[in-house]
């Protein structure tokens, strides 16, 4: 005899009958009950929380103006960058398809805001830094080596002649920078000494050495190059521009985080420099400390914005990856790990803007409070793209999913700016009044 089936109707109205429900054979209309609870659950999905990574309510605290940055940067993220960016970054490419749209995206967002590093406040400049990382921390890397260190450099040291003459076609994207303070040997012993010489003489100076880690450098038509006095040991900054005798480029291969930041190695043969080429507002390397905290808050917030992006992408991932016949998140441990890491992400977005309120209240950033958020945002980061990596289990590595890319590119946040050795040494001099660098 074949087994008689009820639709769902059918299994409702038994429930009237009782009596009829034992007698189908030790059926009680609890059990009935259970089977219809069953079936309604897998045919109406129960409606999931929107992803947010901003559980605090971080972006109430930013004025109107702010929050259209906000949302002009991560719309453009989102539908041009973030379809096409794993890609590249498998490739090790740039995608210079961008730039046009991007040189557009920030001329409506920013207007003429981008004209030079002072003309953007500490928190728009920590919103642009976390929404470009939260896609992509490449990008948010092009960016900040082109307008917060190369323009940064012009627009802090440089004179008004020099400012007028280079900083126009670089807000443009006309003209793209790179920044060049790291060598092949000297790297957190940069205020130590530079090996990388400057000569003056009557047609003006001659500089000869070696840099490293040269960001955009494959591309770019401008270099701020930071060289060594020889006549007063203290360094100096000059533009060196694409194409000067003796300038030489080679990309840097072999990477495994950012891969679509185009890192160079340069060579300096004896290039000739004008005068006119050389900032003069940098005198020692007090000058190039200051910007350099100034870079590393931004460091800050874009570390804030790469774990931004790898919790949202682990949520989202959860929440479809279906495992003994349900998603992933109604798993204790799942949950505890992406509570872990919201809870991460939250601890920086305070910290950062805190950072941000301090420094547009006085006009300046703190060394120690920079390198405090560098340290504890690295730290932070890491163990959040670790957890994401660790919940998409062996998909974790594949680029198609993104954690895997947040993972490996917050290795290099971790390192650059600073390292989080030296970031905590700084804090510890501050806090204790002796120095442990020696």
């Amino acid at each position: 005899m074949a087994p008689v089936t009820l639709p769902l109707a059918g299994l409702t109205r038994l429930l009237k009958f009782p009596d009829m429900v034992r007698s189908l054979g030790g059926v009680s209309p609890q059990e009935i009950g259970l089977l219809i609870k069953s079936i309604t659950s897998k045919r109406r999905p129960r409606a999931l929380p929107p992803i947010s990574s901003d559980f605090y309510d971080i972006s109430d605290l930013l004025t109107e103006e702010e929050r259209a940055v906000q949302r002009g940067i991560r719309a453009y993220m989102e539908q041009r960058v973030r379809p096409i960016i794993g890609d590249y970054w498998e490739r090790g490419e740039f995608p210079h398809e961008l730039l046009p749209s991007f040189a557009a995206m920030t001329r409506d967002v920013l207007g003429d805001r981008l004209h030079g590093i002072s003309g953007i406040g500490p928190v728009v400049g920590g919103i642009i830094a976390m929404e470009l990382a939260r896609v992509d921390a490449s990008l948010y890397t092009f960016l900040g080596v082109h307008w917060g260190l190369a323009m940064g450099s012009i627009d802090l040291f440089g004179s008004e002649e020099q400012k007028r003459r280079w900083l126009g076609p670089m807000q443009r994207f006309e003209r793209i920078g790179t920044w060049s303070l790291t060598e092949p040997e000297v790297g957190s012993a940069a205020a130590a000494g530079l090996m990388t010489t400057a000569h003056h003489d009557e047609h003006g100076w001659v500089l000869h050495g070696a840099k490293k880690w040269c960001g955009n450098a494959p591309f770019a038509d401008l270099n701020i190059v930071f060289a060594r006095d020889v006549r007063d040991q203290q360094v100096k900054a000059f533009v060196v521009e694409r194409g000067m005798p003796g300038y030489h480029v080679e990309k840097l291969e072999g990477k495994i985080a950012l891969r679509v930041v185009q890192n160079a190695n340069v060579r300096l043969e004896h290039v000739r420099v004008p005068e006119a080429n050389r900032l003069p507002g940098v005198k020692s390397f007090r000058d190039v400390a200051r910007q350099l905290g100034m870079a590393r808050g931004h460091v800050a917030w874009a570390m804030t914005g790469v774990a931004m992006g790898a919790y949202e992408r682990t949520l989202e991932y959860a929440n479809q990856r279906i495992q003994f016949g349900r998603p992933i998140t109604g798993f204790q441990l799942v949950q505890q790990g992406l509570v872990r890491m919201l809870g991460n992400v939250t601890a920086m977005q305070t910290l950062c803007m805190r950072l941000s309120q301090l420094q547009a209240r006085d006009g300046k950033i703190s060394q120690e409070r920079a390198s405090l958020a560098k340290a504890f945002c690295g730290e932070r980061l890491r163990e959040t793209v670790a957890i994401g990596r660790n919940i998409l289990g062996g998909n974790g590595i594949l680029l198609e999913h993104e954690v895997a890319r947040y993972f490996a590119d917050a290795e290099a946040l971790y390192s650059y700016e600073g390292t989080h050795e030296m970031n905590t040494l700084i804090v510890g001099r501050a806090i204790t009044g002796m120095s442990a660098f020696l």
